[in-house]
C-alpha cells in the first residue's frame, strides 16, 4: 500500500464515537506522546505555535465534566433538551480522558505586534491551526484503538473561567475544544453520507 493510501485509510477510520468506557487501549504515556507530536508538527501562522493542550486523565477528567454539568444544569432548556444534554455529559464523564485545546492569546498578540497587517486575521488563522492540532491527535488516538469525539464547551463563560482557575492555567489561554476519548464500546452513529463531490471540488485546467 502506498504511503498516501495508508494515510487516507487513517483519515477514513476517524469517526465520532460516543459510546466509550473508562478504559484505554494504550498507556497514558502514549496518549501524552501523541498529543505532544501533534502540537510539535502541526502548522501555524508564521510558526507562532500558539496551540496549547491539557491532557486530563482519571480524576482530573471527571473534574472537568463536573464543571460542565454544574454550569449546564443552570442553562434554561426545554425538558427534552435538558435530558439529552444530561445524557451526553454523563457519557463524556464515563469516558477515559479528555484533551482540552487552547490558543494562547499572548503569543498571537506578540505576532500581531510584529506583523500589524495580520492582526485582523489572526483569530481566524489560529482557529485553523487549532483544528489541525485536534485532527492530528484525534486521528492518531483512533489509530491506536481508541474512540473519540470533539466537543466545544467554550461558548459558556462560566465553564471557561472555572476551567482556567481549577486547572491553574494562564488567563491568556483561550479555550477552543475538548477531545473526549476512551475504549470504544460501540461504533459510529450510522454510516457516513456524502454530498456529491462534483459540487464540492472544482478543477480548472
Amino acid at each position: 500500500m502506498a504511503p498516501v493510501d495508508s494515510f487516507f485509510e487513517l483519515v477514513q477510520n476517524r469517526r465520532s464515537i460516543y459510546t466509550l468506557s473508562k478504559e484505554s487501549t494504550i498507556p497514558d504515556s502514549r496518549v501524552e506522546e501523541i498529543v505532544k507530536e501533534a502540537i510539535k508538527w502541526a502548522p501555524s501562522t508564521f510558526n507562532v505555535q500558539s496551540t496549547r493542550a491539557v491532557v486530563l486523565l482519571k480524576g482530573e477528567h471527571d473534574k472537568l465534566w463536573s464543571i460542565v454539568k454544574k454550569h449546564m444544569d443552570q442553562v434554561p432548556l426545554e425538558e427534552g433538551q435538558k435530558n439529552y444534554m444530561a445524557g451526553r455529559i454523563k457519557g463524556w464523564n464515563a469516558s477515559y480522558g479528555t484533551v482540552m485545546w487552547f490558543e494562547d492569546q499572548d503569543a498571537l498578540h506578540d505576532l500581531g505586534e510584529k506583523h500589524p497587517m495580520t492582526k485582523p486575521l489572526l483569530t481566524e488563522w489560529s482557529d485553523h491551526s487549532s483544528g489541525i492540532n485536534q485532527y492530528i491527535a484525534w486521528t492518531a488516538l483512533e489509530a491506536e484503538g481508541l474512540g473519540a469525539n470533539l466537543q466545544h464547551f467554550n461558548f459558556h463563560p462560566g465553564i471557561t473561567a472555572e476551567v482556567l482557575s481549577t486547572f491553574s492555567l494562564p488567563e491568556s489561554w483561550k479555550l477552543k475544544a475538548q477531545l473526549v476519548f476512551g475504549k470504544p464500546t460501540g461504533g459510529p452513529d450510522g454510516e457516513k453520507t456524502f454530498e456529491p463531490l462534483e459540487k464540492r471540488v472544482i478543477v480548472k485546467t
